[in-house]
């Protein structure tokens, strides 16, 4: 269900007193938000979801066509906030030990030496996944569910907060690997950035005229920040019908008959996750029907496949879309 988000953004209604120490970690949110939105105009619905989900500690897949700010988007992300981030540019001939790394023969000490790849760090912003070969693809998929790699058999553990945000041009773009469901699930929201409006499009040229703001960008938020917002989220309280709500949600999913495969487990979780990061967002320290409602479909149209392979990302999530208007709400 898709939302309108004003101009003085999302952070501005608090409900409910913050917990102590959290203040300042809110406060800093609020300015890379601010910050975001200097640089990504027009976007202020897609900017939120963003940062839900890093609230949610959840990976990103920004889709759409070459040129509308997917990559811009992920890297004032890494750049405004406080984390150790590493990028990839994904093409047909990137290897798996590009991305994780791997043993080197050191012949001057007689002995290998692993050396680490991209993917030991905070926040990994992966560029056109979808050029990347399903092999490689596949590299990600351990670490974006267990925060681990299996490196030559040994299992090494990822950075705390670990957070993906791949870009990738939509299926049927020269030279593209379709990710598989597999490897969909992993992310938490899948969203589409779709060209800016007239007025926000001008105010991107003349601001862009002479120099890329994303450089001028400096840390607006620290990651003890981060994670101490990302552990509010877990306390968030959760009212059973809320439960109740997302349940009926999904199984209305697995019960419709334009869809083959419905939503999963792990996709009601993720949805209630996201929910609680949003009233965090918010300043609340409660779910709403309304966070429920508002995620839906980014979180739910990605996990779910039609019946018929043709039908695009638009059509699946105006199903989700829907099911969202005519599920009740529990009272």
């Amino acid at each position: 269900m898709s939302e309108t988000v004003s101009d003085t953004m999302m952070l501005h209604d608090i409900a409910s007193p913050l917990p102590a120490g959290v203040a300042t970690a809110w406060q800093q949110l609020q300015d890379v938000a601010s910050e975001l939105r200097s640089v990504v105009r027009g976007k202020d619905d897609v900017i939120e979801l963003v940062l839900t989900a890093l609230l949610a500690e959840g990976s990103i897949l920004l889709e759409d066509v070459p040129g509308v700010g997917k990559t811009t988007l992920a890297k004032s992300v890494a750049r405004l906030v406080d984390l150790d981030y590493q990028r990839i540019q994904c093409t047909p001939d990137l290897l798996p030990g590009d991305i994780l790394g791997g043993s080197i023969y050191r012949p001057a000490v007689g002995e290998f030496e692993f050396r680490p790849g991209p993917v030991f760090c905070n926040l990994l912003v992966a560029d056109e996944i979808n050029r990347a070969s399903p092999r490689t693809q596949s590299a990600l998929l351990e670490a974006m569910a267990e925060t681990q790699v299996t490196i030559e058999g040994k299992r090494y553990d990822l950075k705390h907060p670990f957070i993906v945000i791949a870009t990738q041009n939509p299926a049927g773009f020269e030279g593209t690997f379709p990710l598989p469901e597999s490897q969909l699930d992993r992310f938490l929201f899948r969203l589409k950035m779709d060209y800016p409006d007239p007025k926000s499009e001008i105010d991107l040229l003349v601001d862009q005229s002479s120099h890329e703001p994303v450089m001028d960008l400096q840390s607006r938020m620290h990651v003890d920040a981060l994670e101490l917002l990302q552990g509010w989220v877990r306390d968030i309280r959760v009212d059973r019908k809320i439960a109740t709500y997302i349940v009926a949600l999904a199984t209305a999913t697995r019960r419709d008959g334009r869809l083959r495969v419905g939503c999963s487990p792990r996709g009601c979780k993720m949805l209630l996750r996201a929910s609680q990061a949003r009233a965090v967002l918010m300043g609340r320290d409660y779910v709403l029907p309304d966070d429920v409602q508002h995620l839906a479909v980014s979180t739910l149209g990605h996990r779910v496949s039609s019946r018929h392979a043709s039908i695009a990302m638009d059509e699946n999530r105006q199903i989700i879309d829907s099911i969202v208007k005519q599920t009740e709400i529990p009272l």
